[in-house]
């Protein structure tokens, strides 16, 4: 089975989805079986915030709201991500465009720690208060990824893996995706939103059993065979 996600760094339902999905796949008979693709979504392409404003002002500001209302919906939301174990801290978030950090990924991608990266970069941004677009703090997420040094290097001296993250978007915009994160399933089901891990379970299991039907005998009465219970065999 294959779970294709879209979602922006910078989002935080995205993050809490992750963990809601990860906790279904937990108790998923065929987890082994499903595999999870990452897709890049940037909820403002354009964005060039200045990594030293304060992050409440700043969402008041794009909302046209209060500082007040902007530091009470970030604490409603660390409450809800402190229920599925992540400690977000917006007093620390540092306003950052996400294009670098989605072309890490990418990379990450081609040496098999997508996953991980997109771990990191959440836990970066959201609970350790780091600019997931300095090239410094970068460089360094890459090392602890183990990802070659030379080529997390080149990524931030060039424009590598750009037109993947294009490529992402324009497939989002494609299937209608208007907000992240946004959960494809086999290409067959969609989930949009952080929904609770009850609801990834059911689809879970829909889908498997959709796409892997049970055979259907054909025999109008029983045949000879050999069964659990043993007898002549």
């Amino acid at each position: 089975m294959k779970i294709e996600i879209w979602s922006d760094i910078l989002c935080p339902f995205c993050y809490i989805g992750k963990r809601r999905l990860e906790s279904a796949l937990a108790t998923f008979a065929h987890a082994d079986a499903v595999q999870v693709q990452w897709r890049s979504f940037e909820l403002d392409a354009q964005a060039d915030p200045d990594p030293t404003e304060n992050q409440y002002a700043r969402l008041a500001r794009k909302y046209g709201q209060s500082e007040a209302w902007a530091r009470q919906m970030s604490a409603d939301m660390a409450r809800n991500a402190a229920g599925v174990g992540l400690a977000f801290d917006f007093d620390k978030v540092v306003p950052a465009n996400s294009l670098n950090a989605h072309r890490l990924v990418h990379l990450a991608a081609a040496h098999g720690r997508q996953d991980a990266a997109k771990e990191r970069l959440f836990k970066a941004y959201l609970e350790e208060g780091l600019n997931i677009n300095d090239h410094a703090v970068l460089t360094r997420l890459g090392a602890e990824l183990q990802l070659p040094a030379a080529e997390v290097a080149e990524l931030l001296t060039s424009r590598r893996f750009e037109q993947q993250v294009r490529q992402d978007e324009y497939e989002a915009q494609q299937i209608g995706v208007r907000g992240v994160p946004y959960f494809v399933f086999d290409d067959k089901y969609a989930v949009s939103g952080a929904q609770p891990t009850e609801l990834f379970q059911e689809v879970l299991e829909k889908v498997w059993a959709e796409t892997r039907p049970r055979p259907v005998e054909m025999t109008a009465a029983d045949g000879a065979s050999c069964g659990l219970d043993g007898g002549a065999c």
